[in-house]
């Protein structure tokens, strides 16, 4: 049975800068598999963009809502598209 792709964009609210997020997230979405990019956002929140298998986005947005040990994630805005197959690799944008 075949996994249907899909796109997840998410921004993480709360202690999520300067705390290894971008780096974990990184890791994690490339352990998973998937394609994407997080960046650190102006007003202290951390954006995420990832493609692939919907039950590894699944996990990522599950790693998401806790963060690395450090992290105190308040909340978690997410938005589900189709993907659209322009992602190579999964990165950490400034």
């Amino acid at each position: 049975m075949e996994t249907s792709a899909a796109r997840l964009r998410a921004r993480v609210f709360g202690l999520v800068q300067g705390v290894n997020f971008r780096y974990t997230t990184r890791e994690r979405a490339a352990a998973l598999g998937l394609k994407g990019w997080v960046r650190n956002e102006w007003d202290g929140s951390v954006a995420v963009e990832a493609e692939g298998p919907r039950p590894a986005l699944e996990q990522l947005l599950d790693f998401l809502h806790h963060g690395p040990r450090h992290a105190e994630v308040e909340r978690v805005d997410t938005e589900w598209l189709p993907a659209a197959g322009d992602l190579t690799r999964f990165e950490i944008r400034s």
